[in-house]
């Protein structure tokens, strides 16, 4: 049996989830979107996802005609309908049908859709050894432009990003933003840890904030370990003692070398395992119930 979509206000079988070829979201990527998680019949960080979403539409000016609390029980009847308490939630929002004009007052009535469904992004085995990175060419979108924090359905920056770590092999990439600093990797945030400071890029270094990359440092703070938001280069990588990605899909992940140099002592480091295992306690009680206990 197939997934049960829903769509536009209705709950359709995923065949019949379909959407129109002169959507704008299609042929411009005109949208947004989030990534959620279940975990353990909650989902996780619910409210903090919505909240991005709404944001992301406002600054690209898209009217979501849901009020959030109705975006809050779509996502939920979703997971109901598919039977999901653990799994990936992907909420959509297009500019809709239009011409095939740039002009976004051509579009009446956006499209909404909602998908929960499995993911692994990783397997198991990278956890416990660690990523091997690389930074790429492709260089993070200018603030100035597409605005790296509206999570949009242009992802092509990205894309490409992940094309070039593809073609080496390795499993992320890191994103350098115009300045030259570390910015984020393809789909993840980035994190180091040196001197035992936890050390992440700033929101105006060019990043999606991301809602596991905030609550790792609510985690982190709350053990007592300093975190700071600063710039940095790949130099501070390579002498790092630590370092890791967060994300929706990923959760926390160890990366142990960048560009062919080990780092820290090339193994996921103590501060690094402290956290996934904080995070991955927090994800099984924390979030809103999809199906009552």
């Amino acid at each position: 049996m197939g997934l049960i979509i829903y769509l536009d206000g209705k709950f359709v079988p995923e065949e019949e989830a379909v959407v129109s070829v002169f959507d704008h979201g299609l042929l411009y990527g005109d949208g947004v979107f989030e990534g959620i998680r279940a975990y353990n019949n909650r989902v996780f960080k619910l409210t903090e996802h919505i909240n991005r979403l709404y944001d992301s539409a406002h600054t690209i000016s898209l009217e979501i005609p849901l009020e959030p609390k109705e975006m809050h029980e779509v996502i939920l009847e979703t997971c109901r309908r598919n039977n999901l308490k653990n799994g990936y939630i992907r909420p959509v929002v297009t500019r809709g049908v239009g011409d095939l004009g740039l002009d976004p007052r051509k579009c009446p009535r956006p499209t909404i859709f909602c998908i929960s469904d499995s993911i692994q992004l990783y397997p198991e085995e990278l956890y416990q050894k660690g990523l091997t990175l690389i930074t790429v060419a492709t260089r993070q979108n200018l603030s100035e432009a597409l605005n790296p924090r509206v999570k949009s359905l242009n992802y092509l920056n990205n894309i490409l990003a992940k094309i070039e770590a593809n073609l080496f092999n390795v499993p992320e990439a890191v994103m350098l933003n115009q300045e030259g600093y570390v910015a984020e990797a393809s789909g993840d945030n980035i994190f180091i840890v040196k001197d035992g400071i936890l050390i992440t890029p700033p929101s105006y270094a060019g990043i999606l904030e991301g809602v596991t990359r905030n609550t790792v440092i609510e985690l982190a703070r709350a053990k007592g370990i300093k975190v700071k938001e600063s710039l940095f280069t790949r130099h501070d990588i390579y002498n790092a003692a630590e370092c890791f990605l967060t994300g929706t899909a990923a959760e926390v992940i160890p990366a142990v070398k960048l560009d062919g140099r080990l780092i820290g002592n090339g193994y996921p480091g103590e501060i690094t395992k402290e956290l996934i295992t904080a995070f991955r306690q927090l994800t099984q009680t924390e979030g809103a119930l999809i199906f009552p206990e």
